[in-house]
């Protein structure tokens, strides 16, 4: 089981992790395996790699593919969970605290070009878009049920969609008539709904519609705060975390969560002594995120929104 997979920022993102022979390092969505790859090189000999997926293929297809790589599969533990579940998992491993924690929160090309998994409109599939098979929630269930208003809020803040309303309102009318069922009747009703000299442009109409939905049936958001929480609690002073987004909404929560870490004392600013005693937990490493090259954009275009934000333990 190979993959298609071509890992953004690589060699930024494991470079900024500070990584060395002998540390413990979390590579919290492993998709491809290919940062983790990388990270586990960084760490031997002697080092120690956790790597996270909720999606059982994922795992399965990295365990395959250190297996024919011949590497230190004993220095690895592959576990399927959500991210958010960091906690949880390092505790059945009993590992206390590690050195380093990359999240590349992007969707793997993997899942993207499994027509199966209906993250994609460009071919005919279920509406899923789970990334976790066992979640009980899917895309068709979101269309198909949730209402107009619902809808609208969630492509016009997940997707950032401008015609958000436009397209819910197409939706629920469609759906009137038949259960919208598949991948490509669900792009048509969109495409149909943005108005016609909006249709045209760099990227598909559908685009961000489907982006919403994917986040809403994996709820990206809030286990991404979630996981935030529990990754700086697990670090050891001096280890770092750096986090990949593709979404404005994801690096906003990002950027605001190291920001608060690293500010210390929240009291008002005319209090002429600090009174909450807070003290700051992170030193922000990249005063501004670092993005892809040029030249990575044109090899891999799926990397052209991707930001890297980097913070160290204090």
């Amino acid at each position: 089981m190979t993959t298609v997979h071509k890992s953004v920022l690589l060699g930024e993102a494991v470079k900024a992790l500070n990584l060395r022979s002998g540390m413990t390092a979390v590579d919290a969505t492993l998709g491809g395996g290919g940062h983790a790859l990388e990270i586990l090189e960084r760490i031997k000999p002697g080092g120690k790699l956790i790597a996270i997926d909720q999606d059982a293929k994922a795992a399965r297809r990295f365990q395959e593919r250190l297996n024919s790589l011949g590497k230190a599969v004993e220095k690895v533990k592959v576990q399927v969970a959500n991210f958010s579940q960091l906690e949880a998992v390092l505790s059945s491993l009993k590992i206390e605290s590690v050195d380093a924690i990359l999240a590349d929160l992007g969707l793997s090309s993997d899942q993207l070009d499994s027509p199966e998994r209906g993250f994609s409109f460009r071919t005919e599939a279920p509406l899923d878009m789970r990334m976790d098979q066992s979640n009980p929630l899917t895309a068709r269930e979101v269309v198909n049920s949730y209402s107009v208003e619902r809808l609208t809020d969630i492509i016009q803040t997940l997707g950032e969609e401008r015609f958000a309303w436009f397209v819910a309102k197409a939706i629920v009318k469609a759906r009137e008539e038949k259960p919208i069922e598949t991948t490509t009747d669900l792009a048509d009703i969109i495409i149909g709904a943005i108005p016609a000299k909006y249709r045209f442009g760099k990227i598909n109409p559908a685009t961000k519609t489907f982006q919403a939905l994917r986040m809403e049936v994996n709820q990206e958001l809030t286990v991404l705060t979630s996981f935030l929480s529990q990754a700086v609690g697990k670090l050891k002073v001096g280890g770092r975390i750096a986090i990949i987004s593709f979404h404005s909404g994801e690096d906003r929560i990002v950027k605001s969560f190291f920001r608060q870490n690293a500010r210390g004392c929240i009291c008002p600013s005319d209090f002429p002594v600090c009174q909450c005693g807070r003290k700051p937990t992170l030193k922000i490493v990249t005063s501004r995120p670092i993005e892809p090259s040029e030249q990575e954009v044109a090899t891999n275009p799926r990397s052209r929104s991707a930001k890297l934000r980097v913070a160290e333990k204090i």
